[in-house]
């Protein structure tokens, strides 16, 4: 396999924030052989993986600009200046890229300001490599949609096993990272749509306390759950990324000035503690669906071993499986009326579009029913969500009342009763706990099937507990080092050294 480095001591595939940053510093590499090197991958990978739906244009004009501005620092700067992004196509920049969540209905519409995310990443100095694909409009357009098909991105891919299923909605954002087709990526999920593609595509993923990041700009599906947070491949990387884009944002003013409290002073990378799993009392969730011996169940009880030898109190309880057992009728409800009033609002702040509401995509997917493939997978979300009507009737507060006793009866009062720093698990259902309370959850590689198909475990907490769930993530990270580049069907391309 080509190491992309004439140092052996640097490879540009899997490389860290921390290693770019110090090939930057000691002259190794520039951003724009960096910028290259990603350029190069997506050309070769991505006709394949379909993970990339749109390229930046002005993408090399941006890592000169970077490279300049480090020569002028005299040769170092930090942080994420000159390192390269990839956004989730729901995010929306004020550039040449298009913001279209993988819709035809979007295409050449104009938003009138970068995402929020996006303006502080700009400051931070990263450079923004593209979009990624995702499952078309978040995985909320229809329920017959395949994971990571949209009608432009077509259908993205899992680099480990390409007939595997790379989970959505943030699709593009972990398969392009884990392919190495870009540093750092950024998703966003409603229910699962940051952990779950993690977890398939044996990267890091941190979905974030409801509010710590800005969901301004980002094309919506609910006030109540979305969130935006880091896809890397070490938890180091999405920690780095999670310190530039969380905090207020007047155009979320609600929701980021209240959890803006919640942000430690120095920031998230202090907890990147290698004794984090030290003390922590976890609640282990088993997974009732594993089969005994499975490559699932049988690593579980291993990590589980792992992490008391480094510390931890595991502690056990029937009752925390029961924690997943819950109904999501009225989640469905909640979001489906979300969506129609965030969605409306973010059409008719658009600054050019050719839809200006739901119904109009409604009928534009009708119109271009075959570019859209209406007949093979429908809309009927956007439909059900059609047929609600506003935020004050009684089966909207009743549902989101429903749901605030479900996490207060849930997952609040076992934390608090049995004095958890977190709960453990291998359970997909962790999605839907998280996503109601609105918790932040971490979704770290914890192996592999016998088919070669990665899995993550996943760590979630209380409101706020960033702090802790890094920690913990981080410490169980360095102590197993799962992840495996997909080798066998990526690195099948030339040596790479041109790039340095």
């Amino acid at each position: 396999m080509p190491k992309c480095s004439r140092d052996p001591s640097f490879h540009i595939e899997e490389a860290t924030i921390q290693q770019i940053q110090l090939a930057f510093k000691t002259g190794r590499l520039t951003s724009i052989s960096l910028v290259e090197f990603y350029l190069h991958t997506i050309e070769k990978l991505n006709p394949e993986l379909h993970a990339v739906i749109e390229v930046n244009p002005d993408v090399l004009l941006l890592a000169e600009k970077a490279d300049v501005e480090r020569h002028k620092a005299g040769g170092y700067i930090g942080g994420l200046h000159g390192i390269p992004v990839l956004l989730k196509d729901n995010i929306s920049t004020k550039d040449k890229l298009n913001t279209t969540a993988g819709l035809f209905a979007l295409l050449g519409s104009q938003v009138p300001r970068d995402a929020g995310v996006v303006s502080k990443l700009r400051k931070a100095g990263a450079i923004i490599l593209g979009k990624a694909s995702l499952s078309e409009w978040a995985h909320f357009r229809s329920f017959n949609i395949p994971s990571g098909w949209s009608a432009r991105g077509g259908q993205c891919k899992n680099p480990y096993v390409l007939t595997a299923d790379p989970c959505g909605s943030s699709t593009g954002s972990a398969v392009g990272v884990s392919a190495n087709m870009v540093t750092v990526s950024l998703g966003t999920e409603t229910d699962g749509s940051i952990l779950c593609p993690s977890s398939f595509n044996s990267v890091v993923g941190i979905k974030p306390t409801v509010g710590l990041t800005s969901r301004a700009g980002v094309i919506p599906i609910s006030h109540n759950q979305d969130t935006v947070g880091p896809i890397c491949r070490t938890v180091s990387d999405a920690v780095y990324l999670l310190d530039e884009i969380v905090g207020y944002d007047i155009h979320d003013h609600e929701a980021t000035k209240s959890a803006a409290q919640l942000i430690p002073k120095s920031g998230y990378k202090q907890f990147l503690k290698i004794d984090g799993l030290q003390g922590k009392r976890l609640g282990v969730v088993r997974n009732p669906d594993l089969l005994l011996g499975s490559s699932e169940a049988v690593s579980f009880e291993e990590h589980l071993e792992t992490m008391r030898r480094e510390g931890a109190i595991l502690v056990e309880n029937e009752m925390f499986s029961g924690l997943l057992n819950i109904s999501n009728d009225m989640e469905e409800i909640v979001v489906k009326y979300d969506f129609k009033h965030d969605l409306n609002i973010y059409l008719s702040e658009l600054l050019q579009s050719s839809v200006r509401t739901l119904a109009d995509i409604i009928s534009f997917n009708i119109q271009h029913a075959t570019e859209e493939e209406i007949l093979s997978y429908g809309q009927e979300i956007f439909l059900q969500a059609q047929n609600t009507s506003d935020l004050n009737t009684q089966q909207y507060r009743e549902a989101l009342e429903g749901n605030h006793m479900l996490t207060k009866n849930g997952i609040h009062k076992v934390l608090v009763t049995y004095e958890l720093d977190a709960l453990v698990t291998l359970d997909d259902r962790i999605y839907t706990v998280l996503a109601i309370a609105g918790y932040p959850g971490i979704s770290v590689p914890a192996g592999y099937s016998k088919s070669g198909v990665p899995f993550g475990i996943y760590f979630g907490g209380g409101r706020g507990s960033e702090p802790t769930l890094i920690e913990i993530a981080y410490a169980f990270e360095q102590v197993t080092k799962i992840r495996m580049i997909p080798y066998s069907f990526i690195y099948q391309t030339e040596n790479c050294e041109k790039f340095l």
